[in-house]
């Protein structure tokens, strides 16, 4: 790799411009990934918060599915954020019967963990590998990691009410999946630190 990564976001569904907008801050070139041909041109790629049915329905409807895999499987660094974080999960609670996942992080998520629409919320966290100061989050419809695996490293929990102790933030070698939308809120720590990932991995 020379220059800048390539860096793609999954552009299916959900909000992909803010996704754009944090990469740039942090120094990559980005661009739109809707076709295999798209994908195989990125060294990286995010799959942003969205709706994960539809998201797995229009990969599949697409023929993106099997390409996205084989890319995980190959080792491309992938960042999913909300709906990306059940993307990249190997497992689901909570989903439909038929859907389908990327998978690659041997996690288990539970989908709408925190509750509908209504119950989005922000919450600070204390992700250690950002470092400084802790995390504001912004979760919406979010899920949660019910249990990982033994190569799954937890980046960050929930620290405060009924929702205390959930996983909210991991890493798996070149995968990362956060179940809230740094995205959102002008914080670039945790594209920065997806981006360094992708730099170590070129």
């Amino acid at each position: 790799m020379t220059g800048a990564p390539l860096v793609g976001v999954l552009a299916l569904q959900g909000d992909v411009r803010e996704h754009e907008r944090a990469l740039v801050a942090c120094g990559v070139q980005t661009c739109r990934v809707r076709s295999v041909e798209e994908l195989e041109v990125v060294d990286a790629l995010v799959i942003p918060g969205g709706e994960s049915t539809t998201m797995s329905k229009l990969a599949l409807r697409w023929g993106l599915m099997e390409p996205l895999r084989d890319r995980v499987r190959a080792g491309m660094p992938a960042y999913g954020s909300c709906a990306g974080m059940i993307m990249l999960a190997d497992r689901i609670e909570g989903g439909r019967d038929d859907q389908e996942t990327v998978g690659g992080l041997d996690v288990t998520v539970r989908r709408n963990a925190f509750g509908r629409q209504v119950d989005s919320f922000e919450a600070d966290l204390e992700i250690p590998v950002l470092g400084g100061d802790p995390v504001h989050a912004v979760f919406i419809r979010a899920p949660w990691v019910e249990s990982v695996g033994e190569q799954v490293q937890v980046l960050g929990t929930v620290s405060g009410g009924p929702a205390a102790g959930r996983i909210v933030a991991v890493r798996q070698g070149s995968l990362l999946a956060t179940s809230f939308h740094p995205e959102l809120t002008g914080d670039h720590r945790v594209h920065a630190y997806f981006v360094e990932m992708v730099r170590e991995q070129a």
